[in-house]
């Protein structure tokens, strides 16, 4: 398979350095975006083609475009941070890349490379660098790759044709206030995914299944929702956009992946640097009574979500149907802020990347 080189297309009037540093100064998250794209088309019996960075801008698509009728759509998430010398680099492209690749997979959609993958998320960094927030805070670029099916058409199949496109947005916390514990919702009858079905891939449909359960959870006034199992509605997944930990004491435990959760790059490192710390880490399952009762009984001390967008952030209320309960007091627990700093710290680059994560761009 060829793999289409980038042709570098900059815009004659990005921002000026005044209003980029004025947006830089609160960005806040997914409100604003560089001056660039990437963009790479797949064509039946061509494969991947017409690789460009371009300035950023809108799309022209036919009323009868596959994506909007049949949703065809993948994404994924990942960020670039200034580090210490002021050079730039990303936190785990290639792992964002096969997972993209899997989800493509399961869409029946054609699967990027990964080195293409990469490759399109360096030259936008590259050309736009300067929207790198200054190292020291937990500001990051945030990049959103995603794939639409482009055939125009109504019926129903896999698309012949494919769009690829990266866009960066510059990124402040996910929540505003700062890292305060969130509530959640227990939704016991509405599910995120099936097993056998997309819940293990990055796709627009799946989060659109959950906005109806989020507005529940806010009619509650929570923050968050968190689902479970399809089959027999008992076994704690994830909450609509980001994994879950549980925290025993010295342990901490994630739940199993199923097939209906999605693999989060996030979730898979800090199993990695809880080890790291000297934590046991694990994946599990935990029912929703248990989540209870061992609160109750004090044997459960934390639990945490955790994602690209948000890093990680403490859970501190939990509501159910018949039930509500309080985590670590309603604060952020020393083992969920100790992981969330050394996490942070490695993407940073404060402190040493034992496990080879930081891909740098110079």
């Amino acid at each position: 398979m060829t793999t289409p080189t980038i042709e570098l297309k900059p815009s004659s009037t990005p921002l000026s350095a005044a209003e980029r540093e004025a947006i830089l100064a609160n960005p806040g998250f997914g409100r604003h975006f560089t001056d660039h794209m990437v963009t790479i088309k797949w064509t039946e019996g061509r494969g991947w083609h017409d690789g460009q960075l371009v300035p950023y801008g809108p799309l022209s698509l036919d009323p009868a475009t596959n994506v909007l009728h049949y949703a065809q759509e993948i994404f994924e998430g990942l960020k670039a941070y200034r580090q210490p010398d002021g050079t730039v680099a990303t936190f785990r492209p290639d792992m964002n890349a096969k997972r993209f690749q899997h989800s493509a997979w399961r869409l029946g959609m054609p699967e990027l490379p990964v080195e293409t993958f990469v490759e399109a998320c360096d030259a936008l960094v590259q050309q736009d660098r300067d929207w790198v927030p200054a190292h020291g805070g937990e500001e990051s670029l945030y990049l959103r790759p995603f794939m639409i099916a482009t055939e125009v058409g109504l019926g129903v199949k896999p698309g012949n044709e494919y769009l690829f496109i990266v866009i960066a947005s510059p990124a402040g916390a996910y929540f505003s206030g700062g890292v305060k514990p969130v509530s959640i919702w227990l939704s016991e009858d509405r599910v995120r995914a099936v097993p056998g079905g997309v819940g293990d891939a990055k796709t627009g449909g799946n989060y659109a299944a959950s906005l109806l359960a989020q507005a529940e959870a806010a009619a509650k006034g929570c923050d968050q929702v968190a689902y479970l199992d399809a089959v027999e509605h008992k076994w704690v997944e994830e909450l609509g956009g980001m994994n879950l930990y549980f925290v025993y004491g010295n342990k901490i435990v994630t739940p199993t992946l199923t097939g209906s959760l999605l693999a989060g790059v996030t979730r898979d490192s800090l199993l990695q640097v809880a080890r790291d710390l000297g934590y046991e880490s694990e994946e599990g399952r935990v029912s929703i009574d248990q989540w209870q009762a061992d609160t109750e009984s004090g044997a459960l001390t934390e639990v945490f979500a955790c994602g690209t967008a948000a890093v990680i952030t403490p859970v501190g209320t939990v509501k159910r149907a018949s039930a509500e309960w309080t985590q670590s007091g309603g604060e952020a627990g020393e083992v969920t802020m100790r992981l969330r700093e050394a996490l942070l710290d490695i993407q940073r680059g404060k402190t040493a990347d034992q496990h080879g994560w930081m891909h740098k761009l110079g």
